[in-house]
């Protein structure tokens, strides 16, 4: 059989549409899994770290691993903060400040990851560590007094905090003369509440007291292994509030304190902010049935975490009551009536909404009214 021309162009157009897939497709793409939390009114939540090393310093893994490991994980926001002073990796990598940022930009901007200059200024404790963030350069840190540090990048506008205030004890945690000259000073604006595994309620209140922004990031040095970040096993991380998606966006919601750590099972803010982020996270629907004694209502915990309730107005049992309402989960739940003229009101301290060391938020879950009943039209 004669092939012609137009024969030999279906023949090769067949073939490519057989091999073009297993080409395009023969790769497994990478896998990012979300992180689920509400947006409050005008603002947009953002999941952050502001804290981690990699081997431009103490860490050890490359700047990519971090920005791969963290979008795998579901986060919008880095910073990489390599120490300026405490170089371990030296022999083999050769001191150049503000370089895990370079190294990282271009992964960050592909994988859609907001990535932020940073350096730690890593002094003795006291005065301790803090982090600079929002940096243009990381040279001008780079001097003998710690003062002049700090100085040097508010001069570039940063967003300064102090790091994991009491990590060697309480005694050396304390507020000095040299933190009381930053403070007034406005050079540093925010403290970490949480650092990795740890918890500092000293932190959190003088956050409180002094009005500083509330921040949660993991300092983490070896790789990530996590491919997801769940209720029970997630980063220590800070929840932004910003007005926009950029690295402006995030700087503003900082300085205007908008932020709630997210730290093992506790979600810790103030409590301005952490009640309507309850409100947002929770919807209780209209009772499926009412009898004169109970109803069975559907309450949707809308966010990624756990929320831990401890009802305080139900009939005592000889147990404390705790009820607990998975990340993403709609729970069913049977509801005493004790006034059937009035809706369902069940008033709970959310046991993991920390408002201050030792003081959980105090919240309602207000059981809508049931449609009436439609009136029988008469014959």
């Amino acid at each position: 059989m004669k092939i012609t021309v137009m024969n030999r162009i279906r023949i090769l157009t067949f073939v490519l549409m057989g091999v073009f897939p297993a080409i395009c497709w023969s790769a497994q793409p990478e896998i990012r899994r979300d992180i689920h939390f509400p947006n409050l009114p005008g603002y947009k939540t953002l999941a952050c770290d502001f804290h981690m090393h990699t081997v431009f310093s103490d860490g050890n893994v490359w700047p990519i691993v971090r920005v791969n490991e963290t979008w795998r994980q579901g986060l919008n926001a880095i910073a990489i903060a390599d120490h300026i002073e405490y170089q371990p990796h030296k022999s083999d990598i050769p001191i150049q400040y503000g370089r895990s940022y370079e190294v990282a930009e271009n992964a960050a901007r592909s994988h859609n990851m907001l990535l932020i200059r940073a350096a730690e200024i890593t002094r003795d404790t006291p005065p301790g560590h803090f982090n600079a963030i929002f940096l243009n350069d990381v040279k001008p840190l780079v001097t003998p007094e710690f003062t002049d540090a700090i100085k040097a990048a508010n001069e570039q506008g940063a967003f300064v905090f102090w790091n994991h205030q009491a990590w060697k004890g309480e005694e050396k945690g304390q507020w000095l003369d040299v933190h009381q000259m930053l403070f007034d000073k406005k050079w540093f604006q925010g403290m970490e509440v949480a650092n990795g595994d740890e918890y500092f309620p000293t932190a959190h209140q003088w956050c409180l007291e002094k009005n500083l922004t509330m921040l949660g990031n993991t300092d983490i040095h070896e790789p990530d292994l996590r491919k997801e970040s769940t209720s029970q096993d997630h980063r220590t991380m800070t929840l932004v509030f910003v007005k926009e998606a950029t690295p402006a966006g995030i700087k503003e919601a900082l300085l205007a304190k908008r932020t709630i750590v997210w730290f093992k099972d506790q979600l810790i803010g103030r409590e301005e902010l952490l009640r309507p982020f309850f409100d947002a996270c929770i919807k209780v629907s209209k009772p499926n049935t009412r009898s004169k004694t109970s109803m069975y209502v559907e309450v949707r915990n809308n966010c990624h975490a756990d929320i831990c309730l401890e009802p305080t107005n139900l009939p005592p049992v000889p147990q404390p009551r705790l009820l607990v309402l998975p990340a993403n989960s709609t729970a069913l739940l049977r509801v005493p009536i004790t006034d059937a003229s009035k809706p369902g009101v069940v008033t709970c301290v959310a046991r993991n909404f920390l408002i201050g060391p030792d003081k959980c938020l105090q919240v309602t879950l207000k059981v809508p009214n049931p449609p009436a009943p439609e009136k029988k039209k008469g014959k």
